[in-house]
């Protein structure tokens, strides 16, 4: 059976187009806006304030944005930006799992992939939800609530504060499934981390947990989530104290073997049941504080410290839209495709030898190659 003849397609044509109507839902996969009322310390609602609070809702595919999501973004954003009752935005995800694991792979593989105009006219949307974030006059914070992952880890660092939920991974998955990490981690981790971090970060597909992002000055807080038997947990799958080993400082690693085994049936069975309590009081902390500051002073300053991620994210954001458009005729073609067929086949990569066995030989890049490296669909 050839490649196309089971690889899912799907040729209903996408908007593109931002109209005039309000890309809100309930319905997942949706954006769900919400203004809360801005709270004192003491949880006593101040009147006349909010809180707009932006939040990914497709929890079913781990918070993955689809086209229609990412219009829910940027309207979010543009009406908080321009609505003088709102303190400050708070961008986050639906349930205890994932933040935003990136793109929608699904709606990447199935209409995407090998229309490369098209891409390139999504690029423009994603590209404007970056921007949203980035020009929004109101303080952006992150509430990672699990997994940043991808495009998700994009969106999250173009936000002004970040703080976690413990259990949360954090990382990219460009070059393991068919792109690069061009939708702002290419520009931002180069400004925020050494040189070498970052390329480790952006090429290697390796997640770090929170607390090896808080040590890297990546988030600004974070806290346990797992409340079992009346008491607060630490994320048992990472080691939280700093030791030394093999000459190295061993801090916010996942633990392995047995111990990493056994912390991960723990979490398994308890995550479902996660408590947010701590993280949401994080949240209304970092507000009030905002809330108790002059706003054309504040947002000035924020403005002026966004201003240094923007720089880089501008010079290249055009570029990247047009290469990462030509790729969906390639690699991407096939990293996506595998991701989203790996019910099928068993895998959720390609053959990358013999991938690169084929461009030794300079074969040329066509479905008969691409067949060669994709999994099979299993019997």
């Amino acid at each position: 059976m050839a490649l196309m003849d089971w690889l899912p397609r799907d040729n209903e044509p996408k908007d593109h187009l931002l109209h005039t109507d309000v890309h809100w839902g309930t319905e997942a996969p949706c954006v769900v806006y919400e203004k809360r009322p801005l709270k004192d310390p003491q949880g006593n609602e101040v009147e006349g304030l909010y809180v707009a609070w932006i939040r990914l809702n497709n929890p079913r595919q781990y918070n993955s944005y689809t086209t229609e999501m990412v219009k829910g973004v940027i309207a979010g954003f543009e009406n908080s930006s321009l609505d003088r009752s709102v303190v400050a935005v708070v961008f986050t995800g639906t349930g205890p799992y994932a933040f935003c694991t990136g793109g929608n792979t699904k709606e990447y593989s199935e209409f995407y992939s090998l229309r490369c105009d098209e891409y390139g006219q999504y690029m423009e949307l994603f590209n404007h939800m970056v921007d949203s974030i980035l020009m929004c006059k109101k303080p952006v914070i992150c509430r990672v609530n699990g997994m940043r992952v991808a495009g998700g880890q994009e969106i999250g660092m173009a936000c002004d504060l970040a703080v976690a939920s413990d259990l949360a991974l954090f990382g990219q998955a460009g070059p393991r499934h068919g792109s690069a990490p061009d939708g702002g981690s290419s520009d931002f981790l180069p400004w925020m981390l050494n040189m070498e971090d970052a390329m480790w970060n952006c090429v290697s597909c390796e997640m770090w947990s929170a607390y090896k992002m808080k040590a890297k000055n990546l988030i600004s807080k974070v806290v346990p989530v797992l409340k079992v038997d009346g008491k607060w947990v630490r994320n048992p799958m990472v080691i939280t104290d700093k030791y030394v080993e093999d000459g190295e400082i061993v801090y916010g690693e996942f633990k392995t073997g047995e111990e990493g085994k056994e912390a991960r049936a723990f979490v398994k069975e308890h995550q479902p049941n996660a408590d947010f309590e701590l993280l949401d009081k994080e949240v209304d902390k970092i507000v009030w504080t905002f809330a108790n500051l002059f706003p054309g002073c504040l947002i000035k300053s924020i403005d002026s410290v966004r201003q240094k991620k923007k720089y880089f994210w501008d010079i290249m954001k055009n570029a990247n839209r047009h290469w990462l458009a030509a790729n969906m005729s390639g690699e991407a073609f096939l990293g996506f495709g595998a991701f989203n067929t790996k019910k099928i086949t068993g895998q959720d990569v390609i053959d990358f030898i013999k991938f690169r066995q084929n461009i030794a030989d300079s074969r040329t890049w066509d479905l008969e190659m691409f067949e060669e490296v994709m999994g099979k669909p299993q019997k």
